[in-house]
């Protein structure tokens, strides 16, 4: 994903330890009342939202009050407009608690206790509630009408590529294995399904999962459901009128898929859910490899699971999320010294493009838009590579390859 939020420490001249949470080692007792913490403090987010929201429109009235009446007269929509804004608060509180009805009982092999409705919801954090209000934008992207060509800028060079690698009058595609790590909503990995391959979404986020399993299990019908996306932008607003139009979703029934098809959805942290060796034909990346504390853990762990032959399909930018978070490894890499890993581990560069266009979650009515200038690449471990699972240090083969790249230099 995309959003890179957090709050920058303080310098206090005293540095504190970052946290690396592979290596932070619990009970299997006390990861699982983490856990449910967070499973439950992710579901008060939603249920917060209204308060949230309306506290920010609520302030907003406060300010229009405080000035002079001449002014106030000046600005007769200005009061009836923070009225629709209310109502629009109201339409997207209700979705998102459909979204996390009944969605303790949606993971398989976990369950996170019984939901207490008289139980009071407290203030989440700001980070919460960005994030939240971040992944109604992703309906937008993934799920509208209104998304159609942000997926088709994303999502649809992966697509090609993977049935340039893999076409259909070639091979039996349903028994090429494709995976999707931070898979979203699920729209990447669905319509790669559609087309007939085994397709698998991976996703971490509970933001995201319940948003996912809504959209996935529970929508039957085209645009049954209307969420207004944009009213937390106060600012870069052309017409009033922008802040609060609808967006539909979703755009196709997502119980479409044909009856044969070989879709999933998986829970957890991809480099934890990955390790059992040579799995899968093709991994595509889309807006991901800049989600992890140290990216050579994905570049590893991609290697490693790949069936050797497979090809590893890469489109994005390098926002890394965890840059400014107090407390969190990060290491920033650019793309030269990712590419340079990529290769020193034994991938084949296949395609390369530098600069392919295209944007997040984009407000297209915005007076303020971001263009993400991303790199799109095609890697294939080699066919006759034997993979067993270790580090590169391990790797007597990965290492002289090292030693020939420094050597060159």
């Amino acid at each position: 994903m995309a959003d890179s939020m957090g709050d920058t420490a303080p310098d206090t001249g005293q540095r504190e330890p970052y946290l690396y949470r592979e290596r932070t080692k619990c009970t299997p007792e006390e990861e699982a009342r983490l856990e449910r913490q967070h499973f439950w403090k992710i579901i008060d987010a939603f249920r917060y939202y209204r308060t949230h929201v309306q506290e920010r429109v609520n302030r907003t009235e406060r300010q229009f009050r405080s000035l002079p009446q001449k002014h106030q007269r000046l600005l007769s929509g200005f009061l009836p407009n923070l009225a629709k804004i209310r109502r629009c608060v109201d339409q997207n509180y209700e979705v998102l608690q459909a979204i996390v009805h009944n969605c303790i009982h949606m993971f398989e092999n976990i369950e996170y206790g019984e939901d207490d409705y008289t139980r009071k919801v407290g203030p989440s954090s700001t980070f919460d509630m960005d994030k939240l209000k971040s992944t109604i934008k992703q309906f937008v992207r993934d799920w509208s009408e209104a998304g159609k060509a942000e997926r088709d800028s994303c999502y649809t060079p992966l697509i090609e590529e993977i049935q340039r690698r893999f076409p259909a009058d070639q091979c039996d595609i349903s028994k090429v294995s494709v995976l999707i790590p931070g898979a979203g909503l699920g729209r990447l990995a669905w319509e790669i399904a559609r087309l007939g391959y085994a397709c698998q979404g991976n996703e971490w986020s509970f933001f995201m999962l319940f948003s996912s399993n809504f959209v996935l299990n529970r929508c039957e019908k085209e645009n049954a459901w209307t969420l207004y996306p944009w009213i937390h932008q106060f600012s870069n607003n052309k017409q009033s009128a922008d802040q609060t139009r609808a967006v539909s979703f979703p755009d196709v029934n997502p119980q479409s898929l044909p009856p044969n098809s070989n879709f999933s959805m998986t829970a957890g942290d991809f480099l934890e859910v990955y390790t059992d060796p040579d799995t899968w034909d093709c991994i595509a990346t889309c807006f991901f490899i800049d989600t992890a504390h140290n990216v050579l853990d994905y570049i590893e762990t991609i290697w490693n699971i790949l069936k050797p032959g497979g090809v590893w399909i890469n489109l994005g930018p390098l926002l890394y999320h965890f840059e400014n978070m107090a407390n969190e490894l990060s290491i920033e890499l650019s793309y030269e010294d990712i590419k340079g890993v990529i290769l020193k581990y034994g991938f084949q560069l296949e395609v390369e493009r530098d600069s392919v266009l295209t944007t997040y979650t984009e407000n297209d009515r915005s007076m303020l838009r971001y263009l993400y200038d991303c790199v799109f690449f095609v890697v294939r471990k080699p066919a006759d590579h034997l993979s067993n699972g270790t580090a590169p240090s391990k790797d007597p083969q990965l290492d002289t390859s090292v030693e020939k790249e420094e050597t060159v230099t």
